[in-house]
């Protein structure tokens, strides 16, 4: 198994180029992270040469954070905004050699959000595509992200069957879908040929994986079965130093053996 370590999450103390060193050090495959921008595109990308890791993905920006935005891509008022952070992360990742945006969808619902976040995606895929950039949409659960647009793997497929774009893929985050719809084994094995990324925290309290009501064990067990080698990404809040919760990485990887 390979992991991607979620720098939005693990090492926050520390500047970005940082972050990434200490979690080559700590033995992870990968990095990813969620709004690099206050950080120079060059100092990642230098991080990321001295390291010889990747940086498998980033977020467009949330918006006006002070006023509750949690995206902008299916908010109809805007439109301009959304494709301007579209183009801020594609520019970005294309800069580090970061080959996934995930385009975060915000709070609105309806027929219009619908249509919005149909048009915004096919824009990015349109722009992401000479690049070899995947765009990434993730559900969100219920509890965390209330109002959010996009709440189910179901919704999500309908939404990459309307777009229509081979570079538009399913953020499968376990932690997410375990809230919101369970049964991750099964969703694992039918939207396998859907999926761009897969992220994991515990349930129902986002720590590490080795607490809560998954065993996770089995589920990097039923991926591995699957043939996904891709890094799987740990997006989850480590409650103390990073570097206290990462037992995990030899617990659950040694049960699959």
């Amino acid at each position: 198994m390979k992991f991607s370590a979620n720098l939005g999450f693990l090492w926050t103390e520390l500047s970005l180029p940082d972050a990434i060193r200490a979690a080559k050090a700590a033995g992870f495959d990968a990095v990813e992270c969620h709004w690099p921008y206050e950080t120079s595109s060059a100092d990642v990308l230098a991080a990321l040469q001295e390291t010889r890791i990747t940086m498998l993905g980033l977020n467009t920006r949330r918006g006006n954070v002070d006023a509750g935005e949690n995206g902008l891509a299916a908010v109809p008022d805007r439109v301009a905004d959304a494709r301007a952070a579209i183009d801020e992360a594609i520019a970005y990742a294309h800069a580090i050699g970061c080959k996934a945006v995930h385009v975060m969808a915000g709070f609105s619902s309806g027929a219009d959000a619908r249509d919005c976040f149909v048009a915004n995606l096919i824009y990015a895929c349109t722009q992401a595509a000479p690049h070899g950039i995947t765009i990434l949409i993730e559900p969100l659960n219920g509890y965390d992200a209330p109002d959010y647009f996009l709440t189910t793997t179901s919704q999500a497929i309908a939404i990459i069957e309307a777009v229509r774009a081979e570079n538009l893929k399913l953020m499968f985050d376990c932690y997410h879908v375990q809230l919101m719809e369970g049964d991750l084994t099964h969703r694992l094995g039918s939207l396998l040929p859907f999926i761009g990324h897969i992220q994991f925290a515990s349930v129902p309290d986002r720590g590490p994986p080795d607490q809560g009501e998954v065993n996770f064990a089995h589920i990097f067990g039923v991926i591995e079965g699957l043939g996904y080698s891709a890094p799987l990404g740990a997006e989850y809040k480590p409650q103390g130093p990073t570097g206290d919760t990462l037992a995990w990485k030899t617990s659950l990887v040694g049960a699959l053996r």
